[in-house]
């Protein structure tokens, strides 16, 4: 049974004899004639009463769509859609709306963008200035923990790292984007939402539908950052502890996060500051809306991920994954050391927006400059704008409640960005 092209505008047809037995699972449908699976991508039929839509996004009176994207190595991921901005503040009039992508960072989903009243939220706030808005879940994550043939208990689920973002996940939701709207893309990613579009735009992906890419935090040269997070990822006796699975901190650091939670509500502090040995020191996060942070995040990711990171981190460069002997890495690339990856390669007259901030304690500053040395040479002058927020730290960039003013509708660059 021939597979349907992701992002296909038609229904999915199981093509076949009348004896194949068929389950459906919102939009997703599993055919198991002669051992083959029919997987298609599109809105689910029925969207949990838990999930974004739900919770964070129609309360507000918004139009939210809970959909589903298959990548291409059999990932199922969620992707919630807000078409427009509610009654009275719609945008754009009858003119037809530009799609946003906007992609989350590491241990973390999509929830995060929108912690806030909608008025301090990226995804409201461009629905309500007339863009259609669609926010991806990484693979791993609650509502992207699916696969085709797969199940999280096993470890070949676990199998990827930022290269397998780069790679599937992102064409994969590019795809159903632009098939579903027949326009180039603005994107905006955060943390590791930027490192994997820089990837895969220096490997050519994504390059005919991609409008724009506004990068929050860009994580991508990682030789100074100060994070705790990074010890885990740089020091492979710690790493080692996890397995070779997934790396989830609400089952495998639960102690810790409750101790901390504990201690965080007994004295009376900002919860927040939790987060600090990690993202370094937040300034600009609403304490009262930590109860619902904690409640969805941290999320899962896979040990190969963290791995590939502390490669990263004691390369000084970004390579794809090594597996380890010059054997291994033969059968997979061709080569005794795996390829680099060269971000000059990114198209040169693509209109990009950096952000960053002097407190991150992932995205260090440092670091961010050496970003830069690499992209200013090669890049149009004109097509390329950075803004520097002293005050700002990791998190402050997603849902800080002044972000709203300071980057995305004050900062000339998001604004050039997001031109249409």
């Amino acid at each position: 049974m021939e597979r349907p092209k992701i992002g296909d505008e038609e229904n999915c047809v199981l093509k076949g004899d009348n004896s194949s037995s068929i389950a459906t699972s919102g939009n997703v449908i599993y055919g198991s004639s002669g051992g083959s699976t029919t997987l298609t991508s599109g809105v689910i039929d029925q969207p949990p009463a838990n999930g974004t839509c739900a919770t964070l996004v129609k309360i507000y009176g918004y139009e939210c769509q809970e959909l589903e994207v298959v990548t291409d190595d059999g990932y199922i991921l969620s992707v919630q859609r807000i078409p427009e901005g509610r009654v009275g503040t719609r945008g754009n009039g009858d003119k037809k709306r530009q799609p946003v992508l906007i992609q989350h960072g590491v241990l973390v989903d999509g929830m995060t963008w929108l912690q806030n009243q909608p008025e301090q939220n990226l995804p409201t706030i461009l629905a309500d200035q007339g863009f259609d808005v669609w926010i991806s879940n990484t693979r791993g994550t609650k509502f992207s923990s699916r696969h085709a043939s797969l199940q999280p208990s096993q470890q070949e689920f676990w199998n990827w790292s930022w290269d397998e973002l780069a790679k599937f996940d992102l064409p994969a939701l590019f795809d159903y984007v632009y098939n579903e709207t027949r326009q180039k893309i603005h994107y905006v990613g955060h943390s590791q939402g930027t490192l994997a579009a820089m990837v895969a735009l220096s490997e050519g992906l994504l390059v005919e539908k991609i409008k724009s890419a506004a990068l929050l935090s860009p994580v991508a040269y990682l030789k100074t950052t100060r994070s705790l997070l990074t010890v885990i990822c740089r020091e492979a006796s710690i790493a080692n502890l996890f397995g070779d699975s997934a790396f989830d901190p609400k089952t495998q650091l639960l102690p810790f996060l409750n101790l901390g939670n504990t201690l965080c509500a007994a004295s009376g502090t900002n919860c927040y500051e939790l987060l600090t040995p990690i993202t370094g020191p937040n300034c600009c996060l609403n304490g009262s809306t930590y109860h619902l942070f904690a409640n969805n995040q941290p999320q899962p990711t896979a040990m190969k991920n963290v791995r590939h990171f502390g490669q990263a981190i004691r390369n000084g460069f970004l390579a794809k994954y090594d597996y380890g002997s010059s054997e291994a890495n033969m059968q997979r690339y061709g080569k005794a050391k795996p390829p680099v990856y060269n971000l000059s390669n990114i198209p040169s007259d693509l209109p990009l927006f950096l952000s960053y901030g002097l407190r991150d304690g992932l995205s260090d500053v440092q670091d961010v400059n050496l970003l830069l040395d690499i992209l200013k040479p090669h890049h149009d002058a004109d097509k390329l704008t950075t803004q520097y927020i002293k005050e700002y730290a990791h998190m402050d960039f997603i849902f800080g409640v002044n972000a709203k003013d300071i980057v995305y509708n004050q900062s000339e660059g998001f604004k050039v960005c997001f031109r249409e």
